[in-house]
């Protein structure tokens, strides 16, 4: 395994507030899903644009669905053919499709 870069204090600093604002970024996707102020299929239709959606992991958007929780997120992985590291960028067509068919509210 590669070692990681070595950064100065300030480029360290950076990288740690660069990360914070994104897992900020993810925790208000994911509670506006809870919420349904964001349905599914918007989230979906933003992934290959928005960095925020498209680096979510597709278990934790699921489980951010009113109603689905952990058991039946990976159920409905399960079923359609999505590994537990998939991301929401990188769903093929079919699998969003079979989603949004499944779990599209």
């Amino acid at each position: 395994m590669a070692t990681p870069p070595q950064l100065n204090p300030e480029q360290r600093a950076a990288a740690l507030a660069k990360a914070a604002i994104a897992r900020a970024a993810r925790a208000e996707l994911k509670a506006k899903l809870k919420m349904g102020s964001v349905s599914l299929a918007d989230a979906l239709s933003k992934a290959d644009s928005d960095d925020v959606v498209g680096k979510l992991k597709v278990v934790s958007m699921l489980e951010s669905l009113p109603g689905v929780g952990k058991v039946k997120a990976r159920k409905v992985m399960d079923e359609i053919g999505i590994a537990d590291t998939r991301r929401v960028r990188g769903l093929g067509a079919q699998q969003r499709a079979s989603l949004l068919e499944q779990l599209g509210k």
